[in-house]
């Protein structure tokens, strides 16, 4: 909910949705035009099922991306050896068992949910046509 207004308006000014998303208060800086679109957004959202269904639909994609993100270090650390810039502690051990935790949480969602895990993957993967759409346009 916090997060997904400033990807909306990085989108908007890249050119890969409405540039009036990209509006942003000349006062706060804040982006005006995404807070609402995710805030209506969510409100689609939250009509549309229970609070438990709903969850379900993104657990089985957002713990996809944080364990891909967690893995992510393993790449960065081997491409740079002197780790520069930023910690892990207990990496490899803890990125491990975060990735590993990660794959287990969406492999039992997906075992117990899977008609809710397929909804929210199909969620997920609507947003490869309109990626495409707005790349071209």
């Amino acid at each position: 909910m916090l997060t997904a207004p400033r990807v909306y308006f990085a989108m908007a000014e890249d050119g890969l949705l409405f540039r009036s998303i990209a509006w942003a208060s000349a006062r706060t800086h804040a982006p005006v035009a995404a807070i609402a679109l995710q805030g209506t957004l969510a409100a689609v959202i939250a009509l549309s099922g229970r609070y438990e269904q709903i969850l379900n639909y993104v657990i089985s994609c957002d713990f996809i991306f944080f364990g891909l993100t967690a893995a992510a270090l393993f790449v960065f650390r081997s491409r740079n050896r002197e780790h520069d810039g930023y910690l892990a502690p207990g990496h490899p051990w803890t990125t491990g068992l975060f990735t590993l935790s990660c794959a287990l949480i969406v492999a039992g969602t997906v075992y117990s949910y899977p008609r809710e895990s397929l909804f929210g993957w199909l969620i997920l993967a609507s947003g490869i046509p309109a990626y495409i759409f707005w790349r071209k346009s």
